[in-house]
């Protein structure tokens, strides 16, 4: 007996399923946080080993190559390098703003009762690993990193607490979350203020009037993030006259990002329901042609489109390619430090790397743990539930994980390339060993935790019963 299979489905050629499976498992694979964090430790890794090879001369050739970009007679040319760090670390920025605003609208910030206790911690994590910093740098000019260690990696944190497991509470994650988010909103305006050259007004003028064609566009509607190329790349053309990091730019678009979905004359569901109908009655017709099927399928991609507001859209669009793409290269152009280069014997090269690392590995969990403590003790906020002072303590380890940041503030902070190299390398060793502590104390922690679990639902059984 054979079951006839229904009209809609059909068998596909068996390359074409594998190829289907294989695309499916990669894209379950891609959003796995765990792995993004493993691809840009081995993006750093395989840049510490070329530079340190017998090929490092054309590592430090690729990243100086000149790149030019324009039209006609106006053309920027810049190193490989500057568009990087400048250009391309933007959209990581984009994506951290856009970051700020959800949790500002519905997440860990959306009000203070939340927010005091992560907050308490972040800038604990901030001061902390300054001020040791500081202590063991006090001349200019390695006194210039002290906001080195005052950064966390959110993607390298997070995607290292996934390697534990469940076993850890999912409050921990949240609370890490959005430690790691307040410690970028301090690592923003730190670059703003402390790293930005004298401001070039003409600059603020070319910055506002993308500002303003940004508000003109969402005052009038336009939901398609590609219309907001132009205007984007004018406020960062404008905050690079300023004198300002180019990379703000990111932060401004991202933080002005809507979080509810546009106005529509009927809601996006009624649209795409009825756009599928339409497509449905055209496609049956006789021979439809594809003329017929065009005004349907572009009203029912605007409605999809128009489903999830535009924060979340964007961001769940760029999240790959920032994830597997930009921080990799960010870390390959920059994680490169050449030991030969790096004279830990001259200068003030060793207690640069020396008060980056300490104060990574031990201030910012000093500061993280300390400062909460306080905050709880004065009854300013209290934990959050299943998060215990372990969970706090492993939450302090992996906050001394800086690399992306912590290296992009270095690159910001020292002209000098020993320095450089020297405040480099203090974090890539830092950000392994806080990665290193934060799983080992991250296992004790979940052993302990397992009893008080079985205990918990032991408990729960019995009550049922009675």
């Amino acid at each position: 007996m054979t079951v006839d299979r229904p009209p809609s489905q059909q068998e596909l050629p068996r390359a074409q399923a594998l190829a289907e499976k294989a695309f499916s498992a990669l894209e379950h694979f891609i959003h796995i946080e765990a792995v993004s964090g493993i691809v840009l430790l081995a993006a750093a890794g395989i840049a510490l080993l070329w530079a340190n090879s017998p090929a490092a001369e054309s590592y430090h050739a690729l990243w100086h190559a000149p790149l030019s970009v324009g039209v006609g007679p106006y053309l920027v040319s810049q190193s490989l390098h500057f568009w990087v760090n400048d250009a391309l670390m933007t959209i990581f920025f984009l994506v951290v703003g856009m970051e700020i605003r959800r949790e500002i609208h519905e997440g860990a910030l959306a009000n203070l009762q939340l927010a005091t206790l992560p907050m308490a911690a972040a800038l604990g994590g901030v001061i902390a690993p300054a001020l040791l910093y500081l202590t063991l740098n006090t001349a200019m000019p390695e006194r210039g990193g002290w906001a080195i260690p005052t950064a966390t990696d959110i993607a390298f944190a997070v995607g290292v607490l996934a390697l534990l497991g469940k076993a850890i509470p999912g409050n921990v994650r949240v609370f890490l979350l959005a430690l790691a988010i307040i410690d970028d909103i301090v690592a923003v305006l730190i670059i703003a203020v402390a790293f930005s050259a004298g401001l070039d007004y003409s600059g603020l003028l070319i910055a506002g009037a993308g500002i303003l064609m940004v508000l003109g566009l969402q005052w009038i509607g336009v939901g398609s993030a590609y219309a907001y190329v132009i205007p984007g790349g004018i406020l960062w053309w404008g905050m690079l006259r300023t004198g300002a990091h180019p990379t703000l730019a990111g932060v401004v678009l991202g933080m002005m990002t809507p979080v509810l979905p546009g106005r529509t004359r009927e809601r996006p569901l009624d649209t795409a329901t009825q756009a599928l109908h339409d497509l449905r009655a055209r496609a049956r017709g006789p021979a439809p042609q594809a003329e017929d099927l065009a005004a349907p399928l572009k009203q029912l991609r605007q409605a999809q489109r128009e489903v999830l507001p535009p924060v979340t859209r964007v961001q769940m669009a760029l999240h790959p390619w920032v994830a597997y793409l930009i921080m990799p290269l960010f870390a390959l152009a920059n994680a490169g430090v050449s030991l030969d280069g790096v004279d830990l014997g001259m200068g003030s090269a060793p207690s640069v790397l020396l008060g980056v690392a300490v104060a990574l590995i031990v201030g910012k969990p000093l500061g993280v743990v300390s400062v909460s403590w306080c905050a709880v003790r004065l009854g300013w906020c209290k934990l959050p539930p299943g998060v215990t002072w372990g969970g706090v303590c492993l939450i302090g380890l992996l906050a001394g994980i800086g690399f992306t940041m912590s290296i992009f503030i270095a690159t910001l902070a020292f002209s000098d390339a020993n320095l450089l190299g020297a405040a480099k390398l203090g974090v890539l060793l830092a950000s392994a060993l806080a990665a290193v502590s934060g799983l080992i104390w991250g296992f004790i922690y979940a052993r302990r935790l397992k009893p008080e679990t079985e205990e918990g639902a032991g408990e729960s059984g019995a009550t049922t019963a009675d």
